[in-house]
């Protein structure tokens, strides 16, 4: 199944990396958060993905040509430094489109500017590339294939704290209660479509809004509720809990080190 990985947004709220590199290249130990994703999927067995590029699209391309194997695999040095015996690989047998989708699209112009890379697909994958998570793929593909729908994404609870408040027209607190815990669901931006949502995505419209509405007015609409571990990249200090995540030794979404599929 084809992975769509929308990575060519500004990612003005993490402007310590952005404004060198786009925000799915910001590195979470050796590799960019992309790379994290990339070979969260192919765990599962999907190895073919479209890059929707657009600022700084050159990085990504870049880092790809000259791909450095040796930095997450294991490997023995021989002849003085000549010859390197990888003892493990990670993308040989990845295959990776690269489109250019412009630089200030919003997420459903850059879905229609990969639509041709689809063709002959029924359903595909698709991800916004700042996020990671544990969730059991398999099973949000299989949740979506009985839900009989045209979309379905992941919700998640929010891993930012802060507070929700209810209160009355005259400003009279109700309720106040961390986010955590209020029952608060949120798009975790983990999809899974058919290619019948091209029939709902109208030249300029944003996804999740006109075409997901479209959906919800038939039914057509669901999400996968998931409890485990989920952390979106949206500020260095999102990107500093992955990091210590990830230098800890065992990061919560490298499923392909703990849990074979």
């Amino acid at each position: 199944m084809k992975v769509v990985l929308f990575c060519g947004g500004l990612g003005m709220r993490m402007r310590e990396f952005s404004e060198t590199i786009p925000k799915p290249m910001v590195p979470i130990g050796y590799r960019p958060i992309m790379w994290h994703l990339m070979r969260y999927y192919a765990h599962f067995g999907h190895k073919d993905f479209i890059l929707c590029l657009g600022y700084r699209g050159d990085s990504i391309k870049e880092y790809f040509l000259d791909y450095k194997e040796w930095l997450s695999n294991d490997f023995v040095l021989s002849g003085g430094g000549a010859d390197v015996e990888l003892l493990s690989s990670d993308i040989d047998d990845w295959r990776i489109t690269f489109v250019d989708t412009g630089t200030h699209s919003n997420i459903g112009e850059r879905l229609r500017a990969v639509r041709p890379h689809l063709e002959g697909e029924e359903v595909f994958l698709a991800n916004y590339s700042d996020g990671l998570s544990d969730i059991p793929l398999d099973r949000v593909i299989d949740f979506f294939h009985e839900s009989g729908g045209v979309a379905s994404f992941v919700s998640a609870t929010p891993s930012h704290s802060f507070h929700v408040v209810a209160a009355s027209d005259n400003g009279v607190v109700k309720a106040i209660e961390d986010v955590t815990r209020a029952g608060v669901w949120i798009n975790a931006g983990f999809f899974v479509m058919s290619t019948r949502i091209f029939d709902y995505l109208e030249p300029g419209e944003e996804l999740v809004q006109e075409p997901f509405q479209r959906l919800i007015d038939i039914s057509a609409l669901t999400t996968y509720r998931h409890e485990g571990f989920f952390v979106p990249m949206d500020t260095f200090k999102d990107r500093q809990v992955l990091e210590d995540l990830y230098a800890e030794g065992s990061p919560p979404w490298e499923l392909w080190r703990s849990r074979p599929v």
